[in-house]
């Protein structure tokens, strides 16, 4: 399952569980649409080199029993906000 990260970890930008504009690699590392297109080099992940794809949206029924992650991840990457 997966965990839904609640934020960008470039820009800190809240994504919540149905963020239309949140970006994951295959590694689930997670990233706003913006920082994607605007602030990352070649649009891959700076983590891993994978490429990205549209993060599934988790029904809202299923929330309560199978909830987003909480716990908030940040990198400073080159050209990511500090």
């Amino acid at each position: 399952m997966l965990l839904l990260k609640p934020n960008c970890e470039c820009c800190d930008a809240d994504l919540p569980p149905d963020a239309a504009d949140a970006l994951i690699c295959s590694f689930e590392c997670t990233f706003c649409a913006d920082c994607v297109e605007n602030r990352l080099r070649g649009g891959k992940c700076p983590n891993c080199g994978g490429d990205f794809v549209p993060r599934p949206i988790r029904p809202a029924n299923k929330l309560g029993k199978f909830p987003a992650s909480t716990e908030r991840v940040l990198k400073a990457h080159p050209g990511c906000k500090t």
